[in-house]
C-alpha cells in the first residue's frame, strides 16, 4: 500500500472512529436527557454537535454569525438569527459536556490496557500541561499577554492531572510569559508516581530532581541533545556493533536495529546556589525505536529500570500522555 493511500485513508478511519463513539443514537438520547431538545425541534442536535466540533476553534474569527453559517450549510436550512442565538442556553452546555465525558471515558478504556498490570506497582500516572486564556485588555499591568503588540492580557493555567483519578491533581494560574518549565516544581509528592513529560517541560535538572525525589518521568528527547552511551540494556544477535562509549548521533543513523535500550550519562546544570551554578552528572535510560511511517527512530528518556518496564511499555506508555 503506498504512502499516498495511506494518507488519503487517515481521515476516512477518523471519521468512522467519531461516529462510532458520537453516534446519532447517543446524540439524541443525551440532547434529550440533557433538556437541550424538548419536542419541537428547530435546531438538530447531532448538526449542532458536530458544528460546535468543528466550528469552534479552527478560525480565528469565532462569532455567532459564522457558527450559523456552517449549521445552515450542513442542516441545508435558512434560520433567523434570534433562532440560532437561542438555543446557546445552560441546557447546551449540558449537552457538550455529557459528549465530552463520554468522549474521555471511550479514550480511557480503549489503548494500553496490556500495561495495567505492569503499572500496579506505580502509585500514578501524571501529566502536565497548560492553556491560554485570554483576559480583558484591562488586566494587562496585572496579567501581560506575551507575543503581541497590542496591550493584551492574558493568564496560563497549569494543570497536572492524574490517569488515576481520571481527573485535574492540581491547578495553578501563572502570568502568560511564565516558561512552562517553571509552572512543574518538583518534591516529594512525585515519589512512585510517573510523570509523562511534554518537550515543553523538557529539562534535565528537573529530570534529576524527579529521580531524587523517588519518582519517575518519561520524556521525548529534545533535539539537540547528544548523551554518551554508557552500557546497552539489551543483547543484539549476530554481529553487532559495540555502541558503548559512542554519543548517540554518531550511532543512530548506523544502526539496523528495531529497539535500541541503553543507559546514557547527561552533563547539565544545577540551579544557581548562592549566585553559583555548579554542573552535574546522571545517568538515564534511553530507548530509541524505529518508527516505520516517520521512517526514523522516535527517542526517549527515562529513569524507569528495564527489569519494571521494557523499552516498547516505554513508548506505548508515553503515546498515553495524548489520551490522558
Amino acid at each position: 500500500m503506498s504512502k499516498k493511500r495511506n494518507q488519503s485513508e487517515k481521515p476516512k478511519v477518523i471519521e468512522e472512529e467519531l461516529n462510532t463513539i458520537f453516534s446519532a443514537e447517543f446524540l439524541e438520547k443525551t440532547a434529550k436527557e440533557t433538556g437541550f431538545i424538548i419536542r419541537n425541534r428547530i435546531i438538530n442536535p447531532l448538526v449542532m454537535f458536530w458544528t460546535l466540533t468543528f466550528g469552534f476553534g479552527v478560525q480565528h474569527d469565532r462569532s455567532f454569525a459564522n457558527l450559523q453559517r456552517l449549521y445552515e450549510n450542513n442542516a441545508k436550512i435558512k434560520l433567523s438569527r434570534s433562532s440560532f442565538q437561542d438555543r446557546f442556553t445552560p441546557e447546551l452546555v449540558k449537552f457538550v459536556h455529557a459528549c465530552v465525558v463520554h468522549g474521555m471515558e471511550n479514550i480511557m478504556q480503549t489503548p494500553n490496557l496490556k500495561l495495567k498490570d505492569k503499572l500496579a506497582s506505580f502509585e500514578d500516572l501524571l501529566t502536565q500541561d497548560s492553556t491560554i486564556i485570554r483576559l480583558n485588555k484591562k488586566l494587562a499591568d496585572k496579567w501581560p499577554a506575551a507575543r503581541t503588540r497590542k496591550v493584551a492580557a492574558g493568564v496560563k493555567i497549569s494543570l497536572l492531572i492524574s490517569a488515576i483519578a481520571d481527573g485535574p491533581k492540581r491547578i495553578a494560574l501563572y502570568g502568560e510569559r511564565t516558561s512552562e518549565v517553571k509552572t512543574l516544581r518538583i518534591g516529594q509528592w512525585v515519589k512512585d508516581r510517573i510523570l509523562l513529560i511534554d518537550l515543553g517541560f523538557y529539562k534535565h535538572n528537573t529530570f534529576a530532581r524527579i529521580d531524587e525525589n523517588g519518582g519517575f518521568f518519561i520524556s521525548r528527547l529534545k533535539n539537540g541533545v547528544n548523551p554518551l552511551i554508557i552500557k546497552t540494556n539489551s543483547v543484539c544477535r549476530g554481529r553487532s556493533i559495540n555502541i558503548e562509549g559512542m554519543r548517540l548521533k554518531e550511532i543512530l543513523d548506523k544502526l539496523n536495529r528495531q529497539v535500541i535500550d541503553v543507559e546514557v550519562e547527561i552533563v547539565f546544570k544545577r540551579r544557581k546556589y548562592n549566585g553559583k551554578q555548579s554542573k552535574d552528572v546522571k545517568r538515564f535510560r534511553l530507548i530509541a525505536i524505529y518508527n516505520i511511517e516517520d521512517k526514523k527512530y522516535h527517542v526517549y528518556i527515562t529513569n524507569i529500570p528495564a527489569n519494571r518496564l521494557d523499552a516498547e511499555d516505554i513508548a506505548v506508555l508515553y503515546s498515553a500522555r495524548w489520551e490522558i
